[in-house]
C-alpha cells in the first residue's frame, strides 16, 4: 500500500507536514489565518500538514513567510553532524511556471542565519521570485551556463564563476539563457 507521505518529486512531505504543524503552533496562528496570510486555500494547507500533496516552491514560500520563518525551515528533516549530498541527491523542488529546481544543500544551524541551495534551470520561462521575508539578502556563483539574474526590474548576466548579490525581499528573477544553468544560491536572513 503507498505511503500518504511519501516523497513526491524530490519533496520531503513528512517533514514538511510536521514543520508545517510545528510552526503553526509556535505562532498560535489557525489553519485559516495561514492559509489567509500565504494566499493559500485552507484545503491546500490542511492537506499539506496532513503530508499529502505536492507543494510548489512558491507555495512553501509563501507558507514560510506567513509563518514567519525560513523556506528551508519547512523542508529539511534533522541531519546528522557530518553530512554529505552527492549531485543528484537532496530535497529537490520544482518552480511552478519555470524549468527550475532548488536543492537544498543546508539550512541555517543555530547562530548562523543562511540557507545554501543547488540551482539547476533550463532557458524558457524566469523563475520569478516575490519577495522572502524582511531583510533577506540573496548571493548568487554561477557554476554553468548563463543567466540572468538578481532585481527583477534590473537582473544582471552571469556566466560561470561570476558573483551577485541582491535584496531577496524584494521581487527578483533567475531566468537561465542556455542550457545545463546551474549555480549555487545563499539565501542569507537577518
Amino acid at each position: 500500500m503507498p505511503d500518504p507521505v511519501a516523497d513526491h518529486a524530490g519533496a520531503p512531505l513528512a517533514t514538511i507536514a510536521a514543520a508545517l504543524r510545528r510552526e503553526r503552533q509556535r505562532t498560535g496562528l489557525s489553519l485559516t489565518e495561514v492559509a489567509r496570510r500565504a494566499g493559500v486555500a485552507k484545503s491546500t494547507l490542511s492537506q499539506l500538514e496532513q503530508g499529502a500533496g505536492n507543494p510548489s516552491i512558491e507555495t512553501l514560500w509563501a507558507l514560510g513567510n506567513a509563518l514567519g520563518v525560513p523556506f528551508s525551515h519547512l523542508v529539511d528533516p534533522p541531519r546528522p553532524t557530518v553530512r554529505v549530498i552527492r549531485a543528484g541527491e537532496g530535497v529537490a523542488l520544482t518552480a511552478r511556471d519555470a524549468d527550475y529546481v532548488a536543492t537544498l544543500l543546508s539550512t541555517c544551524p543555530p547562530n548562523a542565519r543562511r540557507d545554501l541551495y543547488l540551482i539547476a534551470a533550463e532557458p524558457g520561462s524566469q523563475r520569478d521570485s516575490a519577495p522572502h521575508l524582511p531583510g533577506v539578502v540573496e548571493h548568487v556563483v554561477l557554476s554553468a551556463g548563463r543567466a540572468l539574474v538578481g532585481p527583477a526590474d534590473d537582473p544582471v548576466e552571469l556566466a560561470p564563476g561570476d558573483y551577485c548579490t541582491y535584496p531577496g525581499d524584494q521581487p527578483h528573477v533567475f531566468r537561465a539563457l542556455v542550457p545545463a544553468t546551474t549555480a549555487v544560491l545563499v539565501s542569507e536572513h537577518v
